[in-house]
């Protein structure tokens, strides 16, 4: 028993020496970012959260037939070559993302598909830890500028405030309001979107309407952003430029993610109302190899059969 022991501590001590003596630099660089980038600062909260849903996938991993698999080894030397290629291109997103691809070829190799299958959400949620390359972030951040911008303009337009638009900038009599970056929205959408993935996978067991109500969370973000600026120009257009600055800048922010999670909610709700859960599960049956409750009453009131048949 000893020995048997002292094999399976040896099947994960290994291949994690090796993951952290070749990513070691790599997680220290993501670490940094998640404590210095506010739109990555979530990313504390997200290799925790993918354990947890290992640990609620515990007695399906126990269960599952092990079976390793050589393929893996083919996925751990494709992501190691994108380390490689990572590295010598100062690519930071590759040697990052090559980091899941590492973790699902040695899942494989060592466990076999049906234990990649159960492992394969919290190894693709670890992606939401790590940050939008740059060129992909500017090609995103700037269009949600020009929204934020425009949907500022329109509701300042609704309330008869006089106003001008320059791109992102907002011109009112009394002062100027630009839609920076850190106005886009982006670093709500993200964190917006994790909230979202998490609430759906606690909420319903139904994968459309996770995917629905995190889909749901991009819009949300973008009205909510639309609704903070729109209000920081009726501020500073009643109180002045002091009201767009400092702390009233920040609370609003803060209070404006909250009311974009209670419209995530809502519209949680409004799935339930449309498509209720239990209408759900009935039709989906009990699990395979489960008798449901009708038969389970017909099979006990049957004659003898708690007497046996002769």
């Amino acid at each position: 028993m000893e020995s048997v022991l002292k094999k399976s501590m040896w099947w994960f001590a290994a291949p994690a020496a090796c993951f952290a003596i070749l990513y070691h630099q790599v997680i220290a660089k993501l670490v940094y970012d998640w404590y210095t980038d506010d739109n990555y600062s979530h990313g504390f909260f997200i290799a925790p959260i993918a354990l947890y849903f290992v640990w609620e996938r515990r007695a399906a991993l126990k269960d599952a037939a092990r079976c390793g698999n050589a393929w893996g080894l083919v996925l751990v030397a494709g992501a190691l070559a994108m380390l490689l290629a990572g590295v010598l291109g100062s690519e930071l997103f590759l040697t990052r993302f090559s980091m899941l691809g590492v973790l699902a070829g040695a899942v494989l190799f060592l466990f076999g598909w049906r234990h990649l299958k159960i492992a394969i959400l919290p190894i693709a949620f670890l992606l939401l830890m790590i940050p939008i390359p740059a060129i992909i972030f500017n090609h995103i951040v700037f269009p949600l500028q020009l929204l934020a911008s425009q949907f500022g303009e329109g509701a300042l337009v609704a309330c008869h405030i006089p106003v001008l638009r320059e791109g992102n900038v907002i011109h009112l009599a009394t002062t100027s309001l630009e839609v920076a970056e850190a106005c886009s929205g982006i670093r709500s959408l993200i964190s917006l979107l994790t909230l979202g993935i998490v609430y759906g996978y606690l909420m319903d067991p139904r994968v459309w309407v996770r995917v629905v109500l995190a889909a749901g969370t991009v819009p949300i973000a973008i009205v909510a952003n639309g609704i903070r600026v729109a209000g920081t120009g009726i501020a500073a257009h009643y109180y002045g430029a002091a009201a767009a600055e400092g702390f009233a800048h920040t609370f609003s922010g803060w209070l404006i993610f909250v009311a974009a999670f209670i419209m995530m909610f809502i519209l949680y709700r409004v799935i339930v109302l449309v498509a209720p859960r239990r209408a759900a599960v009935a039709e989906a049956g009990p699990p395979d190899g489960e008798p449901d409750a009708e038969s389970a009453l017909a099979e006990a009131g049957r004659p003898g059969a708690n007497e046996g048949e002769g």
